[in-house]
């Protein structure tokens, strides 16, 4: 078992939360009494901020004011505040949006949350169990309850730590989402044409998991494509396809202005030519192997301004 304290970034965790939404006191209150403690002893999980784009989620990028996701589990699923339950702000309820699929309501509030680890009720039901102490690490859930005891000024914690009830159905919210836009990008214009001019890389196998998988970057007006193929390579198709992925990206851009203009997407295309695209609005891309040009950044900022916590540390300083 590892010394290594809890990975913490209460930065992060600010800045997940939608605009005109702020970090509850509690969750912050509670990245402060973890941030010192040894990895494992009230479970293992990073308490770091991250947004939807990033989740195992089928084009999460417009999600973003419906989660603020504050913790990453092990095995890559993450913890969130779920915004999109049709409940208000204060009676979000907390979800895992699981790596392998799974979607499910795991507490009422932040504070049932840390009941729940505190009472050890994961390890009792047996699911999500990466939030029970490490079988290695020294167990301080019940320094955590007594902390939460004194913090919420109640004595019942296991009530805190009830199931979830009277919440909208999450899996199915979540199947529709990823199942709708799996369909709408599957039957977009844009990846139509785009796989019209790559049907040159379509990959050889012929199983669903088989894809051919490029990397884009635009950054005003400096632009790349790459091939995923025994590293980076370049493609002869770049120059036709731009236009394409110039109009997509302010067709976006118009959808969802909140969200401003991506920098990155990666694409793959499967056997039967379809191409599921995946954005990155955060990462600066290297292009022509050095990093994306400062000025051309900020006129992309300039000409689709974003909320202030969503606009990337990079971009700031």
């Amino acid at each position: 078992m590892s010394d290594d304290f809890y990975p913490v970034d209460i930065d992060s965790i600010r800045r997940a939360f939608p605009p005109g939404l702020e970090a509850p006191p509690l969750l912050i209150d509670f990245a402060g009494w973890l941030k010192d403690r040894s990895w494992g002893n009230v479970g293992c999980y990073s308490l770091v901020g991250d947004f939807s784009d990033n989740a195992p989620v089928v084009d999460g990028s417009p999600l973003r004011d419906k989660f603020a996701l504050f913790a990453r589990l092990p095995e890559g699923s993450v913890v969130g505040a779920w915004y999109g339950a049709g409940t208000s702000p204060d009676n979000a309820p907390i979800v895992v949006l699981g790596s392998e699929g799974e979607h499910e309501i795991i507490a009422a509030s932040f504070a049932g949350l840390f009941a729940k680890i505190a009472t050890q009720r994961f390890e009792a039901n047996m699911m999500w169990t990466d939030f029970s102490p490490h079988e290695d690490a020294e167990d301080q859930t019940a320094e955590l309850g007594d902390w939460l005891v004194r913090r919420l000024g109640v004595k019942d914690l296991e009530r805190l730590s009830d199931p979830p009830a009277g919440f909208p159905d999450f899996d199915a919210w979540m199947e529709k989402w990823n199942g709708e836009r799996e369909e709408y990008w599957a039957t977009h214009p844009a990846m139509a044409k785009l796989s019209e001019k790559l049907v040159a890389h379509l990959p050889e196998g012929k199983n669903r998991w088989d894809a051919t998988r490029f990397e884009v970057a635009i950054v005003g007006r400096q632009y790349q494509v790459q091939l995923w193929s025994r590293g980076r390579q370049p493609i002869d198709e770049a120059a036709a396809i731009e236009p394409i992925l110039r109009g997509l990206r302010d067709d976006m851009c118009r959808e969802h202005p909140h969200l401003g203009l991506w920098y990155q997407v990666k694409l793959a295309m499967t056997a039967d030519g379809r191409i599921m695209p995946r954005f990155d609005y955060e990462t600066r891309p290297d292009i022509a192997d050095a990093p994306a040009d400062l000025t051309e950044a900020r006129a992309d900022l300039a000409r689709a301004p974003r909320p202030a916590r969503w606009v990337p540390e990079w971009l700031t300083t």
